[in-house]
Formats: structure tokens, sequence, C-alpha cells
């Protein structure tokens, strides 16, 4: 009887040791988590995206909404801006993407202290101050488009389509055909802060005349210097558009792209300026009458398509595929999550791993050297 109480004591602790090793890793503390760097940003695809005119704006953190991290919204536009300036007109970004929440009034206050003009895809809700931006154009995803949708846009409107390249691991595929329509169509292809700072520029265009000379200008007072175009309706002959002694540029009625310059029309002048620009046009005789109109859509083109990159957490998934698309973009930016897993737990997984063979070859020895000692009766 001694010798089986020594050989049941003897186990004991063993035992307790196993239990505690195969306990550790599922009692510990999760993963840290951590946050990436999207560098392609500031690498290649982001400087050749900005170029052609596309805009970068902010999505937050990847899995934390706004409203209950209000940090997301000024570290996103900290993180932004270390990669890559905004847009060719203006280096901060001031667009945002809502996820689909309804904005409460201390969100969008934060919003606007981080110096962020537009928001879109959600609901509006307490957005005071902000422009908003429907997510009206259905998506790029194929078996999802709705090419219908876009052939009944109205004159002079935005349509915004939305594009995310992945979901979760899930490659999405584009719509080939829609792509394609869409690049043949007449349309202006901007991007959400584009749009609406050349709204704000045509607004803002000072006119005045002369005799036969009209004078038009742009004061540079907004957040973007971005052009703005107005049409001036008169009945005289145009007989020169000059900035100084320079000819302004021509605009060719298939451009398609913001960019300065004029063009005649049956009876007056389309103007895109930039701000800063002054002017002169000369008429071939006293004005009569002047009509000036300013315009929400770029080059007399019927309405302005965007579409909008969103949770864009990997500039080279969400925008390989269209490098040579005449489409322009607005990439919400979300900066992308890790799981990096925490020192202690690989430790221990090797210690168990090394402790459980030795554990039981320990007990197989000492079960082997102990009498066994028979019941008694």
């Amino acid at each position: 009887m001694p010798s089986l109480t020594r050989w049941a004591v003897a186990r004991k602790p063993i035992g307790a040791i196993l239990v505690a090793l195969l306990l550790l890793p599922m009692l510990s503390s999760p993963a840290v988590g951590e946050w990436e760097t999207d560098n392609w940003l500031s690498n290649v695809f982001g400087p050749e995206r900005l170029a052609l005119g596309d805009e970068f704006g902010c999505h937050g953190y990847e899995s934390l909404g706004i409203d209950e991290e209000p940090w997301t919204i000024e570290a996103c536009r900290y993180y932004l801006t270390n990669l890559t300036e905004a847009s060719r007109w203006g280096s901060t970004p001031i667009s945002f993407g809502l996820s689909g929440i309804d904005l409460e009034s201390n969100t969008s206050s934060a919003l606007i202290d981080a110096g962020f003009e537009i928001v879109g895809d959600g609901s509006v809700g307490g957005a005071d101050g902000l422009a908003f931006f429907e997510s009206n154009g259905g998506t790029l995803e194929k078996t999802l488009s709705d090419r219908a949708l876009l052939e009944s846009a109205e004159q002079n409107s935005i349509f915004s389509i939305q594009w995310m390249a992945r979901i979760h691991d899930l490659k999405v595929r584009e719509d080939k055909d829609l792509i394609f329509w869409l690049e043949q169509q007449d349309v202006w292809f901007t991007t959400w802060g584009e749009w609406h700072h050349h709204f704000l520029a045509g607004q803002r265009i000072n006119v005045s005349m002369e005799g036969s000379t009209i004078i038009a200008s742009l004061n540079d007072t907004e957040s973007w210097s971005v052009p703005g175009s107005i049409m001036l309706g008169f009945g005289e002959s145009t007989l020169s558009v000059k900035e100084g002694s320079i000819p302004f540029p021509n605009l060719d009625s298939g451009i398609r792209h913001l960019q300065v310059g004029w063009r005649p029309l049956p009876e007056g002048i389309l103007l895109t300026l930039s701000p800063g620009q002054l002017v002169t046009i000369e008429l071939s005789d006293e004005i009569g009458a002047l009509i000036e109109t300013p315009l929400s859509t770029f080059n007399g083109l019927h309405h302005s398509v965007t579409v909008v990159g969103h949770h864009t957490t990997n500039l080279f998934y969400w925008s390989s595929d269209f490098q040579n698309s005449e489409l322009r973009f607005t990439w919400l930016v979300e900066r992308p999550s890790s799981e990096e897993v925490g020192w202690h737990i690989p430790v221990l997984a090797i210690s168990v791993v090394i402790a459980v063979p030795i554990a039981v070859r320990y007990l197989v020895n000492k079960d082997t050297k102990s009498p066994i000692i028979p019941e008694s009766s």
C-alpha cells in the first residue's frame, strides 16, 4: 500500500502541469491588433492614378466604425496624407465614405474639424456643412451592375458607381462589357471633390464688360484650386480669347476630363478657367446683351460619372484592371488591419510539444518500475 500511495502522489504534479500547459494558450490574451500600410499609395499606382486625375479620400480603419471610434477620422486623414496627395487640385483629402451609417451630429462635427467637406455612401443624418454624394450608379461588379440605371441619368447629375476589388479573400470580377460601354459615353469622368469644387468655382466666376470686351476671372478662395465653367451668351462674333497676350487654349467638344479652355457656341462661348486666371474676350461689336450661366457639368456634357473605390485597402488590387481606362476614380482609402500573433502563444505551444512526450515517458517509466500491489480482499 505505501508504494501505491507514493506512485499516485508522484503522478499528481505531472498531471497538474500537463493540464496547466494545455489550458494556458486558451486562457492567454488574444492576438495583438496591428495596422498595415498600403505602400502602393506612394509607389507606382498612387502617383499614376493621381496624374490621371483620380482622387484619394478616406474610409477610416478596417472593421472600425467612425461613430464608435471617432479617432479613426483624423487618424485616417493622417495616414493618407503621409502617403499621397489627395488630388491634382489639392493636397488634403476632403471626401469620406460613411459605409452606410446614419451620421450623428458629433461625428459630422469631427469630420468637419478634420477638414473633410464631402461624405457619401450612407445616410446624411446630422451632416450640416457637409456635401453629400449618393451611391446612385449601382456597381461595376459582374452580374450586379445595372446599365439601364446608368442610361436613365438626368442632365447635370453625377452618378457614383461602386467598386470593391475584394471582399475578404474573394476577388470580385468587374463587368467588362459595362465598362467598355461606359467609356464610350459623352459624359464627364470626374471625382467627388473635383465635381463639387468645379460647381462652386462656376458660381464664383466674375464677369464684366466694356464696349466689345468681356473680362472673366476666378478668385482662389476654396481649399482646392479646381477650375470652374460658365456659358456666356451673346449675339456678336468672337474675335479672340486670351489670357494676357497669350491665346487661351481651345476646348474640343469631345474632351471628357476637366481642363481649362474655351469653345464657341451658336450664340456665345463656353469657358473653363482656373482660380487666379483672368481671360479677355474680344467681340466683333459692342455687346448688346450678355447672359451668364454657371455650369455644374464640364464642357457641356450631359452628366458626370465617378467610380468610387470602397474600402480601398490595397490600391494594386483595386486599380490594376483600370490602368488604361477613361474612367476616373474616387478612392476611399481604408487603413488595413493585420493580426500579429503574440510572442507568448508560440512559446507556450512549443512548451507543450516538448513537455508532453517527456511527461508521458516519465509516467511510463515510473509505472514500469513501480510494483503492482494487488488489492486485499
